[in-house]
């Protein structure tokens, strides 16, 4: 059922200019979902129509972003293997076929929309072709090539080590006892890689010890490296891997979510060289922050105080005079709503340096 928040000019236009995904063979039973939205499907279920062009996220034994266009036709088949691309003919059949297939498409759900744009406001076309797993599947269970099964391979690996390390076979196989694993080829989610070194080369020891206090470094790095054309790259990547965790479970993706907002938190210069940049990123924060489910909240996001205690630097950051008057005021707007809403206090420092929770 089409929402009342839809009026009729707006699903004419859909129906008209929107995009239609069509997935056939599914087993009824099956979970499908795009965007924030999921379903356990019927025995009719063949795809969705009226999908607003734009990123979106579709996923039911794996997920992918995808960028529709306008009136655009997507055919995907389900199968037990990954193989899901459908021949010409089988597309040609399809979109010749629409007006009788229409009746098993269900509608976007379009009271939603405004929520996961506000979720992804950041992602661009470009941003996914740099970000996705070359096969284009994302997967939330890592997928490693299998360990050599055949003994004897292990045996002259092993000896041929003992060799190089001076050591018997069998200590070497006990070193070895676990095998080493790798990530099968194309399949793994091709995130930033956050710099290990926090200062430039050629620093001299007082000048390590200051860029070792402030994050700035490390972040005009990756801007000049991978988002030069568009520093605002950077929240689009967050906000993927915001996606990839929360919908698609992707624990990658939540490691290296907290890895960026931990980075932006901890830019000190920063954030007046970029102060335009880090008002989009609280309006960013602010939306992830409610999306997240309490449950969750409280189980992961929370351990070990993560992001009251990076926010709570972020915090200081602006009280201490920190990039320009707007963004001040933002920012410490954002501090008061947190605290109102989630009982949270920045604004006194325990010994170790973490915000309280305020007795409710």
């Amino acid at each position: 059922m089409m929402s009342n928040e839809i009026n009729s000019d707006t699903a004419k236009m859909l129906f008209k200019e929107g995009a239609i995904f069509v997935l056939l063979d599914m087993p009824e039973g099956s979970e499908f979902g795009i965007d924030y939205n999921s379903w356990t499907t019927g025995p009719n279920f063949r795809g969705v129509k009226m999908i607003p062009p734009g990123i979106h996220y579709i996923y039911y034994r794996t997920g992918f972003f995808r960028n529709f266009k306008q009136r655009e036709i997507v055919v995907r088949k389900w199968d037990r293997s990954l193989e899901e691309d459908v021949s010409q003919a089988d597309k040609e059949r399809v979109e010749g076929n629409l007006q009788e297939l229409d009746q098993y498409l269900g509608a976007y759900p379009y009271e939603n929309y405004k929520k996961w744009i506000s979720l992804t406001s950041h992602i661009s076309e470009e941003l996914l072709g740099k970000l996705q797993p070359e096969c284009g599947a994302i997967t939330s269970v890592t997928q490693f090539l299998s360990p050599p099964s055949n003994s004897e391979m292990r045996r002259q690996s092993a000896e041929t080590l003992a060799q190089q390390e001076n050591t018997s076979p069998s200590d070497t196989r006990k070193k070895k006892k676990l095998p080493q694993l790798q990530k099968v080829p194309g399949t793994a989610i091709r995130f930033t890689k956050i710099p290990k070194q926090r200062y430039p080369e050629g620093a001299t020891p007082q000048q390590i010890t200051v860029y070792s206090m402030d994050s700035t470094f490390m972040l005009d790095s990756i801007i000049q490296s991978d988002y030069s054309k568009n520093k605002r790259g950077i929240l689009g990547e967050i906000q993927f891997a915001f996606i990839c965790f929360l919908i698609g479970q992707v624990f990658d993706a939540f490691d290296q979510w907290k890895k960026l907002v931990h980075l932006m938190c901890g830019s000190e210069k920063a954030l007046n060289s970029h102060s335009d940049l880090f008002m989009d990123f609280i309006a960013m924060l602010h939306f992830q922050v409610h999306e997240i489910p309490e449950d969750f909240f409280v189980d992961i996001v929370s351990a070990n105080n993560f992001l009251t205690t990076t926010l709570q630097e972020f915090f200081s950051n602006l009280e201490a005079g920190n990039g320009d008057i707007k963004l001040r005021e933002r920012g410490l707007k954002f501090r008061d709503h947190l605290t109102r809403k989630f009982k949270w206090d920045f604004t006194t420092e325990p010994d170790d340096y973490a915000p309280v929770i305020v007795d409710s």
